[in-house]
């Protein structure tokens, strides 16, 4: 059971988005963890992940107390994955996300190999965390589903904002931020790579996958263009 549990969409929904865990058991293997699991998101590294994450300090964007409205328009955009394994100072939960399904297992392959003596899930769609444990030569060991949402349903916000809020497993990025990224995107203010990292800054595990939250703000975006009334004139 992991909070990636309830991210939020059908199974092709997640056909980039492969989040693999190291967790050591407190007081049964954490006692010398630290460098195998500094060791997990350096061998991740060469796998192209697109975000890593610890659990204490967050992933490779992170918040800063530094910055001003201007930080806005001129913010580097670019993830910095040394900053999360140099920091890693505590055995905690690992992770390394990656947008497509050959990285994640190549990678979940390569760990088995290492034989790190940690548990590593998989959090993905079941069909995928399949293939990869297939590929890797292992037997799935035990699956986990996350129920969805129960009761006042019409009271959620649409499919776009809950695909991109519950990407955080922890409820750090909030409904209305990713509303108002879709807008934003929508108004031209921001582009989708824009958007993504301030989503990404408020996952404080980091698991958040900027590929799939770019793929949805470009769905939005697509979605109002066939909604607007010059396109439905053109398609008479």
């Amino acid at each position: 059971m992991t909070n990636t549990l309830h991210r939020f969409g059908n199974a092709e929904s997640f056909r980039d988005d492969y989040v693999v865990f190291a967790i050591a058991s407190k007081g049964k293997n954490d006692r010398d963890a630290l460098p195998k699991l500094r060791r997990f998101l350096e061998i991740a590294l060469e796998y192209k992940p697109v975000n890593l994450g610890d659990a204490r300090h967050g992933g490779a964007l992170r918040p800063s107390r530094n910055v001003n409205p201007l930080s806005h328009w001129k913010r580097d955009l670019k993830p910095d994955f040394q900053a999360v394994i140099q920091g890693l100072d505590t055995p905690t939960t690992c992770a390394a996300v990656f947008d497509n399904r050959p990285a994640a297992e190549d990678f979940v392959k390569r760990i088995k190999e290492e034989d790190f003596g940690l548990s590593i899930n998989i959090s993905t769609s079941i069909d995928g965390a399949e293939q990869c444990c297939h590929y890797a030569g292992i037997p799935r060991h035990s699956v986990g589903y996350s129920l969805g949402f129960e009761g006042k349903t019409e009271k959620l916000p649409n499919s776009q904002v809950l695909m991109l809020s519950t990407m955080c497993g922890h409820g750090m990025i909030s409904h209305q931020l990713a509303r108002k990224m879709i807008d934003w995107v929508k108004e031209g203010r921001r582009t989708p790579e824009e958007a993504v990292t301030y989503l990404s800054r408020f996952c404080s595990c980091g698991i958040f996958n900027t590929s799939r939250g770019k793929r949805i703000l470009l769905d939005a975006l697509h979605q109002k263009a066939a909604e607007s009334p010059i396109a439905a004139e053109h398609e008479k």
